[in-house]
């Protein structure tokens, strides 16, 4: 459990939660929209405010969800003391002064994917929410993609892994590269699965559409013997978002986007339907449809309202951070490696 930092956090069991967002950006809005919708269903939240450093799209954004837009954090906290948690949806580079001002104020935090611009930002976010005894979630979406809950449960021993995620090119997350972008939904998802530290890193990417990497490729062994493929393209003219993945006697294929999961499996008295082979067994586990993003605020409110630990913590953000950063300097060598720094400028 959390400690309890303030007389804010003793209301909450009770009342409503008041909440904000900061950054209105495409992420930021959809986290006003759910927050908007979950007040309409019923749920004990109430958007108070949101801020963004564009006056007019923080104007139209609150116009849109009913409540008031600010210029700062600053100005948030001084007219709405009561906001007791807040979405953090600015670029990355401003996560660490964002979140900080909002858990000194008593503000607990979700905050966007990745965690932090760096590592030693990170681990200051880790240490201000363990001092002040603020709740801090990460917003690795897939974790709360009902296809990925309902896979986890069936884990046992995960051998080989390949992972696809293809997206249409659009001039956002730019200051990022895909890694950081794209797959590190992907790899805090597999290494949730795995549990078992990476002991060898393979990458390659490249610059497209932009001046760092769109599309890469990674391989990744884990202590455990586990072997896992990774690509991730911002460029693609597809839309593609699936793991797929082996344990002994299992064949598991996910897709985020259908929010379905099929289980093949081998031997006499296994569950499901007989497939073309009489031996290989095909199940569905059973799925509650549910946008990730709502799963995922829902389940920031219920820490918040308990006090309790989050599904994904800030240090879980810090892990898949670090292999995403780890697998950043892999292509940066890669890259010198074979001179395509010198074709392309530096990934």
């Amino acid at each position: 459990m959390i400690k309890s930092a303030s007389v804010k956090d003793k209301l909450i069991t009770d009342n409503i939660i008041n909440v904000a967002v900061i950054g209105v950006g495409a992420f930021g809005h959809n986290h006003a929209r759910v927050y908007h919708q979950l007040a309409q269903q019923g749920e004990p939240v109430r958007l108070v405010g949101i801020v963004d450093a564009e006056p007019a799209r923080g104007d139209a954004v609150a116009r849109e969800f009913g409540c008031r837009a600010f210029g700062s954090v600053e100005q948030l906290i001084t007219t709405h003391s009561e906001v007791q948690a807040a979405s953090v949806a600015v670029p990355t580079v401003r996560h660490l002064e964002t979140a900080r001002a909002l858990m000194e104020a008593g503000v607990d935090v979700l905050v966007e994917k990745p965690l932090a611009a760096s590592l030693a930002e990170a681990d200051e976010l880790i240490r201000l929410a363990k001092s002040l005894g603020r709740i801090g979630q990460v917003g690795h979406l897939e974790r709360f993609n009902p296809a990925v809950r309902a896979t986890a449960p069936l884990i046992t021993q995960p051998m080989f892994f390949e992972v696809h995620r293809l997206s249409i090119f659009t001039p956002r997350s730019l200051d990022v590269d895909v890694v950081l972008d794209l797959m590190i939904h992907d790899l805090d998802v597999v290494l949730s699965f795995v549990n078992s530290p990476v002991r060898e890193i393979r990458a390659v990417g490249l610059p497209i559409l932009s001046g760092k990497a769109d599309i890469a490729n990674v391989r990744l062994e884990f202590e455990s013997g586990c072997v896992a493929n990774f690509t991730a393209s911002r460029v693609s003219t597809e839309r593609v978002r699936k793991i797929r993945f082996f344990q002994p006697r299992q064949y598991i294929s996910l897709d985020y986007s259908r929010q379905d999961v099929l289980v093949f499996s081998v031997g006499e008295g296994e569950p499901g339907t007989p497939s073309v082979n009489p031996q290989i067994k095909v199940a569905k586990p059973p799925i509650v449809a549910e946008e990730p993003l709502h799963a995922e605020i829902r389940s920031f409110l219920s820490s918040v309202r308990t006090r309790s630990r989050t599904l994904v913590s800030f240090e879980d953000g810090r892990r898949a951070l670090a292999l995403a950063l780890d697998i950043v300097a892999a292509i940066q060598q890669h890259s010198h490696k074979v001179q395509l720094d010198q074709l392309h400028g530096s990934v």
